[in-house]
């Protein structure tokens, strides 16, 4: 992999996705919830920040724009469809767009649903895919300004990709995801084999992200609902769970 993707957990349960391609000396931040973590970790690893991706407009994933913007004097890229909301924005991108880091181009993918321009970034030569609030492990964004039909579109595009692509999302909310998964789909053997895992490593006080495109296709009851009117039935119970 060309690239390094460093997690900087924030807030309760964010990640901050820092992101260098070595042979530019390009570096890039996902989603900045705030920017003094993120202007310590780039500086204590000798990287300059020159751009942000934001995958939505939602004040824990663009609250920290404006401080490493001026700190930097970064580009800022994000969803098109809600330019409106991010007054930081610099470059407006949708589907069909790339964008670059160095020698690495991304593809911008429309998510709809948890907002209604959420966007994705796919690195498909890294395999590896930025996913803000749209896909989590084991889960799925909670429907704020769109349908469950559209998100239960961005799981079926989702999961068409590679297997092996590591799904870079932007909260551990794992186990409480696989809590409810475990009552939509109790016998699951492969999610009760993740679950397991899973708990041993929040007792640790360890990361459950980055996960998978092939995990979860085997054990996130989102991805793997049958039909919008399921994914909605599920996405009511998980809200109320």
């Amino acid at each position: 992999m060309a690239l390094e993707i460093i997690r900087i957990p924030v807030l309760s349960d964010n990640y901050v996705w820092l992101v260098h391609e070595p042979e530019s000396k390009e570096t890039m931040v996902v989603d900045p919830a705030v920017a003094d973590p993120v202007l310590a970790e780039a500086q204590s690893r000798g990287w300059t920040i020159t751009q942000i991706w934001n995958t939505h407009w939602h004040p824990d994933h663009t609250g920290g724009n404006a401080a490493i913007k001026a700190a930097t004097g970064c580009k800022i890229t994000g969803p098109e469809a809600e330019k409106e909301r991010i007054p930081t924005l610099d470059v407006m991108v949708k589907e069909g767009d790339a964008v670059r880091l160095g020698s690495v181009t991304a593809a911008v993918l429309d998510v709809p649903a948890h907002t209604a321009g959420h966007i994705a970034f796919h690195v498909g030569d890294e395999q590896a895919i930025f996913v803000g609030d749209t896909l989590f492990a084991m889960g799925c964004g909670r429907l704020f300004e769109g349908t469950a039909a559209q998100m239960y579109d961005n799981m079926q595009k989702l999961g068409q990709l590679p297997g092996e692509t590591m799904v870079y999302c932007a909260h551990e909310y794992t186990q409480a995801n696989g809590e409810y998964a475990l009552v939509a789909e109790p016998d699951n053997l492969a999610l009760k084999e993740r679950m397991d895992a899973v708990l041993i490593a929040r007792a640790k006080g360890e990361a459950t992200i980055p996960t998978t495109i092939a995990l979860e296709a085997a054990t996130n009851p989102f991805m793997r609902a049958n039909s919008a009117e399921q994914l909605a039935e599920r996405r009511e119970a998980k809200d109320n769970f």
